[in-house]
């Protein structure tokens, strides 16, 4: 999910980033880039020193590796293919959590597909069960097999890919399920992050569970989580709405719809649209109400910011680089209505005003709307004036 919907990613990012390599370091054989432990921690003596992309020792190899080291080692082989390397300066515990080893053996049943997470941007977002089932499944079912193949070739890994986009999903669903009926594991994923999710697979998903089948799904990367926490907009909910429709009266129709919601509200939006959605918000939601642009989450040029939505279009502007790249937009939740003041309410109490006098209608208005009566009258009172 808005990872790689947008052309355009801002100062020439990828729609997956890659990590600085160097020669040798592989599973295997660690080369000039050679592991060493100090205190527990995982070092290499040479940043850079991991797995190239396309290098033959990547995570297969770690986890061939992994199945015939001593416990002490194997989690240590593992991270080195295929995590960035740490130098003696900024080394941590990490290789010595044996939960890292826990990976393998854990249940992965047969006829099953799984929905794998990926990166957004950052392609060591990745989980380390992702890649284990990204080792083990027999195909992958995926929404542009150049983008997914070169995800993988970044860890070593080879596997039949299966083209499963927005216009043959249906199509494609029914070979996955024969193929998972005859005992296959297949992993569905979308070029970045949740499939299903603003992005295909919801139709394969919904076919295959409607043939009896087992899903898994495998959490990941969101660019929608990661902008709400780290918005500063405080709310127990949020409604998470994805893309407008392009045109203007559809989209109008929608805001319109959602003006009252209490809840964060989370949109996803291209960069060539980002100016004329930026307007249609503050038109339908009012100038004050605070907004946030998250800006290529995760990727090299991140940008989170925070304004009134009367300022949005005017910040978007003041920058190029601001309109670039794949953008989730969150709009403050609307403020608690104040008690007896919200047009429902007003209509009502107009309607019994016309026939009654005021301490009858807010009363009949108060056995209608369930709120306080005392409310009802001084707001009866201030509609009579």
């Amino acid at each position: 999910m808005l990872g790689g919907r947008a052309a355009s990613s801002g100062e020439g990012t990828e729609k997956v980033s890659t990590t600085t390599s160097g020669s040798g370091g592989g599973a295997g054989g660690f080369g000039r880039g050679a592991l060493a432990t100090a205190g527990g921690a995982l070092v290499t003596e040479v940043i850079g020193a991991h797995n190239p992309p396309g290098a033959s020792h990547g995570v297969l190899q770690a986890l061939a590796n992994m199945a015939v080291a001593t416990p002490s080692i194997r989690f240590l082989i593992f991270l080195n293919s295929i995590l960035p390397p740490m130098t003696a300066h900024d080394s941590s515990p990490l290789a010595s959590l044996p939960i890292l080893s826990e990976t393998a053996h854990q249940n992965y049943p047969t006829a099953t597909l799984y929905v794998v997470a990926t990166p957004i941007g950052n392609v060591t977002d990745i989980s380390l069960r992702a890649l284990h089932v990204l080792s083990l499944v027999d195909a992958v079912a995926c929404e542009d097999t150049r983008n997914t193949a070169q995800l993988m070739n970044r860890f070593g890994l080879h596997k039949p890919l299966i083209a499963a986009h927005m216009h043959n999903e249906r199509e494609a669903a029914q070979g996955l399920i024969a193929r998972l009926q005859a005992g296959e594991r297949i992993a569905l994923v979308s070029d970045a992050g949740t499939p299903a999710v603003s992005d295909p697979g919801a139709r394969i998903v919904d076919a295959v569970r409607a043939a009896g089948l087992r899903v898994v799904p495998l959490p990941g990367a969101s660019a929608a989580v990661a902008a709400l926490s780290a918005s500063g907009l405080v709310n127990d909910q949020f409604h998470f709405v994805g893309f407008l429709p392009s045109k203007a009266k559809q989209r109008e129709a929608v805001l319109q719809g959602l003006v009252a919601a209490p809840a964060t509200l989370v949109f996803y939006e291209a960069p060539h649209r980002i100016i004329e959605c930026a307007q249609a918000l503050a038109d339908a939601f009012g100038a004050e109400r605070q907004v946030v642009f998250a800006r290529e989450v995760t990727k090299l040029f991140e940008q989170i910011h925070r304004c009134p939505l009367g300022e949005a279009v005017a910040w978007l502007k003041s920058d190029a680089n601001h309109e670039k790249g794949e953008f989730v937009v969150l709009i403050e939740g609307a403020p608690p209505a104040e008690e007896g003041h919200d047009a429902e309410t007003d209509r009502i109490l107009q309607i019994l005003l016309a026939e009654l006098p005021v301490k009858q209608a807010a009363a009949l208005a108060a056995q209608i709307t369930g709120k306080k009566k005392n409310a009802l009258y001084d707001r009866a009172l201030e509609l009579k004036q």
